[in-house]
């Protein structure tokens, strides 16, 4: 298993993670031409880039005060799994089954299939808890 490969897909997912919420265009590039994005628990599967990009602008217009914590991440050559808590307030009908006007603390775990160094899926799963 090429160790560059596994540092490139760890660098190419920090990136996304990263910058997705503060400029969802930004990241675009980080996904094959044929990429797909499923939200099981929401029922989601996107599979064109331009749809995952309007999925991400509605989203991050919908939230605000967001506060990413990492729990960890690992790697192999064709696979990063991320999992992380993410605070925010919920703002608006920007996410599919969510609960609007309230602070939300979201454990969400990504698994990224990752081709030549690109993504090509990722699955997003999640919960959902309510904060005072």
């Amino acid at each position: 298993m090429p160790a560059d490969a596994i540092a490139t897909n760890l660098a190419v997912v920090d990136e996304h993670i990263r910058n997705e919420a503060r400029d969802p265009a930004s990241v675009m590039a980080l996904y094959t031409d044929d990429a797909v994005l499923e939200v099981p628990a929401r029922g989601q599967r996107l599979t064109d880039k331009a749809a995952i990009l309007a999925n991400y602008r509605r989203i991050f217009s919908a939230i605000t005060d967001v506060e990413v914590e990492p729990l960890d991440r690992f790697a192999t050559a064709d696979r990063v799994v991320d999992d992380c808590l993410v605070r925010f307030r919920l703002t608006g009908e920007g996410m599919v089954d969510a609960p609007v006007g309230s602070r939300i603390e979201l454990r969400l775990v990504h698994v990224f299939h990752m081709r030549d160094g690109k993504i090509a899926r990722e699955h997003v799963f999640e919960s959902w808890t309510p904060l005072a």
